[in-house]
């Protein structure tokens, strides 16, 4: 069993969809209302039937006041760090410290391309992830003496200037599965968002998965505990149980604490464009699933 200790998030992960354009808005209104940490949101630039995520984070900012807000994942080789540094910064002050960063390496490359992007080898989407990384912190880097200078092969800078400083630190979530990408993740991030239905082998990936980052972790000389891991989960609300995710509210509440004790999750991302889920989610799952963490975790 692995247990990180910490606090327990719950979210949701809402279609950016184009049409009718304030429905993705709606929903996550619903989600500050119905108690819910965070709203999320896949970016794909690529595809013409979604907004443009980054403008409809600003625009739920604004008709927000509570829940944080975040990509799930921001598409890198379509969006340079440097200016998404500042975009964050900038967003993260407007909203008084409610933004935090997922970042994808890149997929769908052929679309990438077809949209003015540089097409990858997975070894080269990993170093333009590193560099990446590297680049968004020295521009929040406000304290730092001098301009800064990342010379990437793929990502670089020379003698940007630093600022503005977010609000708050902005963690840095990573989504991905391979070796190499969770190497990374336990080297230089903050958090990992995975996907339970592209697990390949469900939850019982997960084990061998946080071994990976762990291991990374402790090699670069940080604390594994420090890097949040998140999950971004699909299922169905029914008066009988059936299966994981798959039952009542008490028994998604009762999965979600096993998961969250045995794992060391504690992001749980509920994808569902259904307002009254997205309800059962945040009112009776979230504050039951506490509850029951709490309880063991005095044990």
């Amino acid at each position: 069993m692995t247990d990180y200790g910490h606090e327990p998030t719950f979210g949701c992960f809402v279609t950016p969809a184009a049409q009718p354009p304030q429905r993705p808005v709606e929903l996550s209104v619903v989600a500050e209302r119905a108690g819910l940490d965070l709203v999320t949101y896949q970016d794909h630039p690529y595809q013409s039937a979604f907004q443009d995520t980054w403008t409809l984070m600003s625009f739920v900012a604004a008709r927000t006041q509570r829940i944080r807000i975040c990509a799930n994942v921001l598409n890198l080789p379509l969006r340079p760090p440097s200016v998404l540094a500042r975009a964050a910064a900038s967003l993260d002050l407007l909203s008084d410290g409610r933004v935090e960063m997922g970042l994808g390496a890149g997929a769908f490359w052929d679309a990438i391309a077809a949209m003015g992007g540089r097409r990858l080898e997975p070894r080269q989407a990993l170093q333009g992830l590193e560099e990446a990384i590297a680049i968004m912190r020295g521009i929040w880097a406000v304290d730092e003496p001098g301009v800064l200078r990342v010379d990437g092969g793929f990502h670089h800078v020379d003698g940007a200037k630093r600022g503005p400083a977010p609000a708050h630190p902005i963690p840095i979530r990573i989504g991905a599965y391979k070796p190499r990408m969770l190497r990374l993740i336990g080297r230089l991030a903050d958090g990992w968002i995975p996907g339970l239905p592209n697990l390949p082998d469900g939850l019982a990936s997960l084990p061998a998965m946080n071994e990976r980052i762990d291991d990374a972790a402790t090699t670069a000389n940080r604390d594994p505990a420090a890097i949040t891991r998140y999950l971004n989960i699909t299922g169905q609300f029914r008066t009988s149980g059936r299966g994981l995710f798959d039952g009542p509210p008490q028994q998604w509440a009762e999965q979600v604490a096993k998961i969250a004790l045995t794992h060391g999750t504690s992001g749980f991302i509920l994808a569902s464009d259904d307002p009254g889920a997205l309800e059962l989610f945040g009112g009776e799952v979230a504050p039951r699933a506490r509850e029951i963490i709490a309880t063991e975790r005095k044990r």
